[in-house]
């Protein structure tokens, strides 16, 4: 892990900044090629994947069920294995864990007991659960709808038709999908009402269909054939939600930040950054090494419906805060169930450091105002810490608390902000 401090004391810039990053995979796709691997006809090589804690907590979980997972380098090797209980996952506060692990859990032999952080206690999953019952698995959870909870797995799932709740996360339909191949009937899944985070379902079905797996969207939702999952050697993005402050920094400085190996096209929700932040000011290019990103010295606000791309919302809001005037951010309500209350918590955050917040039902409203030095909490949040970065480029003296929540996906991320502002043009690896 990069140094860290129980309060850090966020780097101020009046200069430009100029760097050239280098982000380490994706969170998101390495979960899913994790899950994937594992219940693969063969073994599978994942290079430049993710090292972090939520990647951790997954391939502890995998090996715990009996696949064997093991570093070659920073590459991991994948090798699939008759999967089996008891077992205990320790979810920490990882989504991906509580809900894409328990669909798997449900095709090993015996009960897989999960839990967590005393947080993750509050993250809803109700609709997993629920949906994971409609495919025949017995699940206890003491009707909470929450962890701790216990997979009861019996070998195989029926599957077949399923109709979900994933208002509340689109992990709900990415944790049933990444399995339900190996469901003997596959699954009809249908989801009721409204989801958050669609491109987060589309990366699952590209992951699937990737593997050979057959997936047709309907008018209510996806259906997965059952049958095999193609072993594939798989290379990993960058994470582009990470790539977020290290983005934002180039507006609030007027200088230029460029993301090495931004990919041509893909399913990250963090790809829309490159449509969202020339609204706000920026310019944007693609170059031959990546996305490169130019402040122009104005920052403004902006009106933008979120629903898509929510886990953009902390470092978005704190861009609004420092922007030269008021702004809308919806369609996120769905953030109040996540590492923590988001929406609460930047309302207390924006308001330290001198915005006015007022909190919509699925969103916020921002409007900037005298900046003030302030210590921050993290909340035990990733993006929460990337956030108070950003806005301490502008606001000198802002510290926070727990710096330490990074990692979660990015333990170095202090390093590198440093390294961001000491290393003009260099590249931050």
């Amino acid at each position: 892990m990069g140094s860290v401090t129980e309060v850090w004391t966020t780097p101020c810039s009046p200069a430009p900044v100029d760097a050239v990053v280098a982000l380490p995979g994706s969170k998101s796709l390495t979960a899913r090629a994790l899950v994937v691997a594992a219940l693969a006809d063969g073994p599978s090589r994942l290079v430049r994947p993710l090292h972090a804690r939520d990647t951790d907590l997954m391939v502890a979980a995998l090996r715990a069920l009996g696949v064997g997972i093991t570093a070659d380098g920073e590459d991991l090797l994948v090798v699939p294995g008759v999967l089996r209980g008891p077992a205990t996952v320790d979810a920490g506060l990882a989504g991906t864990v509580l809900r894409f692990l328990p669909p798997v859990a449900a095709l090993a032999t015996g009960p897989v007991h999960l839990d967590g952080d005393p947080r993750l206690r509050d993250r809803p999953n109700a609709g997993l659960i629920e949906g994971l019952r409609a495919c025949g698995v017995q699940v206890e959870d003491g009707g909470r709808g929450r962890a701790p909870f216990t997979v009861h797995g019996t070998g195989s799932v029926a599957g077949g038709v399923v109709t979900v709740d994933a208002s509340e996360s689109s992990q709900v339909v990415s944790g049933l999908l990444l399995a339900a191949a190996r469901f003997e009937r596959g699954i009809d899944l249908t989801v009721a009402g409204a989801m958050p985070s669609l491109p987060h379902v589309e990366m699952t079905v590209a992951t699937l269909t990737e593997h050979g797996v057959a997936v047709a969207e309907t008018a209510g939702g996806w259906q997965v054939a059952p049958g095999p999952i193609a072993a594939l050697d798989r290379v990993v993005e960058p994470d582009l939600s990470n790539a977020a402050p290290f983005l934002a920094a180039a507006l609030v400085t007027g200088g230029r930040v460029t993301v090495r190996d931004w990919p041509r096209r893909t399913t990250q929700p963090g790809a829309h950054l490159e449509q969202l932040l020339p609204r706000m000011g920026a310019t944007v290019e693609r170059t031959a090494d990546g996305l490169q990103v130019r402040g122009t010295g104005a920052l403004h606000g902006v009106t933008a419906d979120l629903g898509e791309i929510g886990e953009l919302t902390p470092v978005l809001a704190a861009l609004c805060a420092l922007a030269d005037g008021p702004s809308r951010l919806t369609g996120v309500a769905h953030l109040r169930g996540h590492e923590t209350d988001r929406l609460q918590a930047l309302d207390e955050v924006l308001t330290a450091v001198g915005a006015q917040v007022r909190q919509l039902p699925d969103g916020l409203e921002i409007t900037p105002g005298p900046r003030r030095a302030a210590q921050l909490e993290s909340y035990a949040d990733h993006r929460m810490v990337h956030a108070a970065a950003v806005l301490g480029l502008a606001i000198e003296g802002v510290r926070v608390a727990d710096p330490g929540a990074v990692a979660k996906t990015m333990p170095d991320f202090t390093d590198r902000w440093a390294a961001l502002l000491t290393d003009p043009a260099g590249v931050t690896r």
